[in-house]
């Protein structure tokens, strides 16, 4: 005897979640997706009969992890721009008054999606070494250090550690401003400030 679930009634957040994860699926050499795509593959995975106002809200800001709260606190996504989103990754930046869920439950998730959602989760876990994060599970942990994959500890091996995330920004912007400064000798700038102290 087959065993059916009742339907699911999904929210706003799981039917981005299942949008944006089934684009990442679909296209693996793509980074991220801009919020159009978003809706566009909601719509035509059309888990709900319809695309509600809410989607687009929950693409754009509710399930962003690096923007303020307002109100909604999930961390599904990462805005890595304006107007382009992808799934949150392990080191990702982190509005810290964003505390919600990362991955939806799964009775959250119609039955058909669930092997969607066990793709995003292993996904999620994969990247933990790259991001330099210990996975949750001791196993886990066992075989980055076996594998020598957990990367604080890869400058052990051929690989350099990585930069940390939280420092991108910073070394972006290295260079904004030399324009400003051509010309100048650092040492005569520096006398010139002091002139004058006691």
């Amino acid at each position: 005897m087959v065993s059916v679930l009742p339907p699911v009634e999904v929210s706003c957040a799981v039917e981005v979640f299942l949008a944006i994860a089934s684009l990442h699926k679909e296209y693996p050499g793509r980074p991220e997706f801009t919020i159009q795509e978003v809706l566009e593959r909601a719509a035509k995975e059309n888990i709900t009969g319809d695309l509600r106002p809410g989607v687009h809200v929950h693409a754009s800001q509710h399930c962003v992890a690096n923007k303020a709260p307002n109100p909604a606190k999930h961390r599904m996504l990462f805005a890595t721009g304006k107007h382009t989103r992808r799934l949150l990754l392990p080191g990702d930046e982190i509005h810290p008054e964003r505390t919600g869920k990362i991955f939806p439950e799964p009775g959250e998730v119609p039955e058909k999606y669930l092997p969607l959602l066990e793709w995003a989760r292993e996904r999620y876990e994969k990247a933990r070494p790259a991001a330099g994060i210990w996975a949750d599970d001791p196993d886990e942990r066992v075989r980055q250090l076996r594998d020598n994959s957990y990367a604080p500890l890869a400058c052990f091996g051929e690989e350099e550690e990585p930069r940390p995330r939280h420092l991108e920004g910073l070394l972006q912007a290295r260079g904004i401003g030399a324009e400003m400064a051509k010309g100048i000798d650092p040492d005569d700038y520096i006398r010139e400030l002091r002139e004058g102290w006691e």
